[in-house]
C-alpha cells in the first residue's frame, strides 16, 4: 500500500473542516474570546479578521487581544496533539501542524512586512528592535514547526499534504472575495495566512526518512458532509462576516 490510495475527496473535505476550524480558533476564539473576556465591543467577525470597539479596552488590553489569536492557534496545536497521540489520524496531524505553522509564520510577516497581529502588540517598541526579532524568531520557529510536524508523523504523505495545502489556500481566497473590506485583506489575510502560512506542507518531507506508508485516508461520506457544511458556512456566512 502507498500514498496514492488515500482518497482524493475525503482529503480535501479534511482539509476544509481543519482550514476553516483553524482559522476560527485564531479570529474567533483567539481575538474575538478575548475581546469579551476583557469587556470589549465586539463588532464584527469574518473568516479573515474579527473588529472591535477600539475605545471599549485599554491599550494594554488591545495588544493582549492582538496577540490572543496566535495564542489560541498555539494552544489548539497542543490539544491536537494530544488528540493524534491517543489515535493516529491524518486529520488530526493536519490540525496540530497547521496550528503549528500559522502562528509562526505571523511572527514572520509581521516582522519582515510590518502588517499583522504583532505590529499592534509592538506599537510602542522601536522598529529596529522588534521587528528583525521577530523576522528571526518567526523564520527559526516555523522550521522548527514544520520539522516538528514532520518528525510527529514518521511518514511521507505529500501528496494529500499538497492537496491540504492548495485547498486549505483556494478555501480562504475565495472566501476572501465576499469579505467587505476588500482586496487588500484578500492578499494580507488569505493568501499569506493559507498559502503562505502553511506552506510548510510542500516541504515537510524532507524532514522523513522514506517508509512505507501506513497511514491512508479512506473514502468517508461523514467527512465529506462535514467538508461540504464547513464549505458552506466559512465562505457563505463567514465570508460576507456577521456583524454585532
Amino acid at each position: 500500500m502507498n500514498e496514492q490510495r488515500s482518497d482524493f475527496l475525503t482529503v480535501i473535505a479534511m482539509a476544509v473542516v481543519v482550514y476553516a476550524f483553524t482559522n476560527m480558533i485564531h479570529e474567533g476564539l483567539g481575538h474575538g474570546g478575548a475581546c469579551l473576556l476583557l469587556g470589549g465591543r465586539a463588532k464584527e467577525l469574518s473568516s479573515l479578521h474579527f473588529a472591535y470597539d477600539e475605545g471599549s479596552v485599554t491599550a494594554a488590553e488591545s495588544k493582549m487581544i492582538s496577540a490572543a489569536g496566535c495564542v489560541a492557534n498555539w494552544l489548539a496545536a497542543a490539544a491536537g496533539l494530544v488528540a493524534f497521540r491517543r489515535r493516529r489520524t491524518f486529520a488530526r496531524w493536519l490540525f496540530t501542524a497547521i496550528n503549528l505553522m500559522m502562528p509562526a509564520g505571523y511572527l514572520l510577516f509581521s516582522g519582515v512586512m510590518k502588517v499583522g497581529d504583532w505590529v499592534n502588540v509592538c506599537r510602542d517598541l522601536p522598529q529596529a528592535v522588534w521587528r528583525p526579532l521577530f523576522a528571526l524568531a518567526g523564520a527559526a520557529l516555523y522550521f522548527l514547526s514544520v520539522r516538528f510536524s514532520a518528525r510527529l508523523i514518521g511518514e511521507p504523505l505529500s501528496r494529500p499534504a499538497t492537496i491540504s495545502y492548495v485547498t486549505g489556500g483556494l478555501l480562504y481566497c475565495i472566501s476572501g472575495l465576499f469579505n467587505p473590506h476588500g482586496p487588500l485583506l484578500i492578499a494580507i489575510s488569505a493568501a499569506a495566512a493559507s498559502f503562505g502560512g502553511t506552506s510548510g506542507l510542500m516541504w515537510f518531507d524532507e524532514f522523513v526518512k522514506e517508509q512505507p506508508v501506513t497511514m491512508l485516508v479512506q473514502r468517508s461520506n461523514a467527512w465529506l458532509a462535514a467538508g461540504a457544511v464547513a464549505a458552506v458556512v466559512f465562505i457563505g456566512v463567514f465570508g460576507p462576516s456577521l456583524r454585532f
